[in-house]
């Protein structure tokens, strides 16, 4: 299932600009709400105990306002020198415990933010490892990497600010309003014309942010694409004289997220002035009509001076929660792009009721199998096949025969359209697939090592196996004597990809994790198709040590890794149309023995193999 891209356009006249608002807000609920139950609210401990050092935060801010009346009044206006020293310690008071509230609300939202992305991020790579096959076949690598770092990053930033601002900045809000409205209800009614009045381009300023953050993570996704891209491909990239191509990609990338980064700092930028302009209207007129009010002697001095303080004071939260809708719409663009990676459920579950798998002997039959990655464009049609338990088969035929897909089969990489896939009798959709995977071994054309050491790469799947088992598996593979060349041996790290190794040697690495895991079933995906004459002669020796006993599906192109099969497939278009041993295949003169002629007169090393399979 792929991940689609939640966008909202705009259309239409000002009845769809409500009705597209309406929308809008609704679906910020419900993200909102959303992320509260998922992850918020095992932290509602730390979440009160931040609410309280909020309220205590507020209740000195205002307590700041409050006391300006009295430092105006008595010190300034009376010279009261009695009052110097009890209003100076508490002014000190009030600044020293606003500083320590705004420690601790700081320190507890801050965890309670940075645990809940955390946990984001960590369900989000639990559940891309248990996504299917195609899953990551429809959506570029570099797209998942995207969401996984930029769009978590951009909620890891939303979540702390809109925490605290929302607690914080409200309820100080909240304590200066009220201070103002004591001290001159008529001032404060005017001057809170601007909360109402900021309503309108706070809105639209959100609206705004959260188009252009959605489509500027969208163009790093692009990004990240074009560097995996790049990078992994690098050899070719070199090798066709491509790197102007693709500094020109990367150019025009990065272009329009410069551009994109442009216009969301000029929206963002934009709530100074708008919040600037109302606040300097209202202490405009608050110091017009509060200073006449003074010198008519129909207020102190310090009434006014307080009143001036707390709406002063209200500035900064203000401006902050202006600036709160707009991260608010950072952060559920970035959340809304996650929710589509977690909402795409896996098409290949366990069923209910799913038993483990015994293998037993572990024969595998393909009944009148048919599979599609496209509708009407069968890739497989009507197999019909027997593997018989301990027995190897070998499939063959040209490219786009369908002879890897049938091979995906086993493992439910993917599942049937119609027939069924059984191993001892049982269908392999009513096995657990932890139990069915663990009973088979992989080795792929496309060999997959990672950034550790060989030893951890021979043994990845296998935690329980000892250094002499892995030195074991390595000999069997033929790969024991170029690893113990290397300088660390062993405990060589592999580097990215396992590029350090020459195309042989990461394919006898592969074919070792796959001996060491000793599974019942063996997969081979023309897994020595990188080896030379002799280490192929070497390796072939290992995989007939291995694969006794055991029921092995092989693919190849190279005809001398599957002379000796108990059973050869030849396939075409998604059908088996010819079985039987090499010799019975050569006599029959079908498509097998013509694929073998042109690799003999191709002087492929086929001679010795084929006289000893017929």
């Amino acid at each position: 299932m792929s991940v689609t891209k939640s966008t909202a356009k705009g259309s239409g006249g000002s009845a769809s600009d409500g009705t597209r608002q309406d929308q809008e807000q609704e679906h910020s609920l419900r993200l909102l709400g959303r992320l509260w139950r998922d992850h918020g609210r095992r932290y509602l401990g730390r979440l009160l105990l931040a609410i309280v050092c909020m309220m205590v935060v507020a209740a000195t801010t205002g307590a700041i306002a409050y006391v300006m009346k009295f430092v105006t009044d008595d010190i300034f206006v009376d010279r009261n020198k009695a009052a110097l020293i009890p209003i100076s310690a508490a002014i000190f008071v009030i600044f020293l415990t606003k500083g320590l509230a705004t420690f601790a609300q700081s320190i507890l939202m801050n965890y309670a933010g940075q645990r809940v992305v955390a946990d984001i991020q960590r369900r989000l790579f639990d559940h891309l490892m248990g996504a299917d096959l195609a899953f990551f076949q429809a959506n570029h690598t570099g797209q998942l990497i995207s969401r996984m770092t930029n769009d978590v990053n951009r909620l890891r930033g939303t979540v702390s600010s809109v925490l605290i601002g929302i607690g914080k900045d409200s309820l100080t809000l909240v304590v200066l309003i009220g201070i103002m409205f004591e001290r001159d209800w008529l001032l404060a009614l005017f001057a809170s014309l601007v909360f109402p009045l900021a309503s309108f381009p706070i809105t639209w300023i959100g609206r705004k942010v959260r188009r252009v953050t959605s489509d500027t993570q969208a163009e790093w996704g692009n990004l990240t694409t074009l560097l995996d891209e790049t990078f992994a491909g690098v050899r070719h990239v070199k090798a066709y004289g491509a790197e102007d191509y693709e500094s020109r990609r990367a150019a025009g990338s990065v272009r329009r997220i410069f551009r994109l980064n442009v216009k969301w700092g000029m929206v963002r930028a934009s709530v100074h002035p708008i919040m600037g302009f109302l606040t300097g209207m209202a202490v405009l007129f608050v110091i017009l009509y509060g200073g006449w009010q003074v010198t008519e002697g129909n207020r102190t001095a310090g009434d006014l001076m307080s009143f001036i303080t707390a709406l002063m004071l209200a500035y900064e939260p203000l401006k902050r929660l202006a600036a709160l809708n707009a991260n608010l719409q950072e952060g559920l663009a970035a959340t809304q792009r996650l929710y589509d990676v977690l909402d795409a459920a896996p098409d290949i579950v366990d069923r209910e009721g799913a038993v483990d798998l015994e293998v037993g002997r572990g024969d595998i039959v393909f009944r009148d199998v048919t599979f599609s990655y496209k509708e009407d464009q069968p890739a497989v049609n009507g197999v019909d096949l027997v593997i018989p338990a301990g027995k190897t088969v070998a499939l063959v035929g040209p490219s786009g025969a369908g002879k890897s897909t049938l091979l995906n089969l086993i493992p439910r990489f993917f599942d049937v359209d119609s027939g069924a896939v059984l191993i001892n009798g049982i269908d392999v959709r009513d096995v657990t697939l932890k139990s069915l995977r663990h009973n088979i071994a992989l080795v792929s054309q496309e060999v997959c090592l990672f950034n550790d050491t060989i030893a951890a790469n021979i043994a990845y799947g296998s935690p329980e196996a000892t250094p002499d088992d892995v030195r074991r598996a390595a000999e069997a593979a033929a790969a024991a004597e170029f690893i113990e060349a290397l300088p660390e041996g062993y405990d060589t790290v592999l580097g990215e990809r396992g590029l350090s190794l020459s195309g042989g040697q990461r394919q006898r690495v592969a074919i070792a994790r796959a001996m060491l895991k000793n599974a019942p079933i063996l997969l081979f995906d023309e897994a020595t198709s990188s080896l030379d004459s002799e280490s192929e002669r070497q390796v072939q020796a290992g995989l007939e040590r291995l694969m006794e006993g055991r029921t092995t599906l092989m693919i190849a192109h190279r005809l001398s890794t599957v002379t000796r099969a108990d059973a050869i497939c030849y396939m075409e278009e998604g059908r088996i149309v010819e079985t039987g041993t090499h010799g019975e295949l050569i006599a029959r003169g079908g498509g097998y023995a013509r694929l073998y002629h042109m690799q003999h007169e191709n002087g492929a090393p086929l001679a010795v193999e084929a006289q000893a399979g017929e």
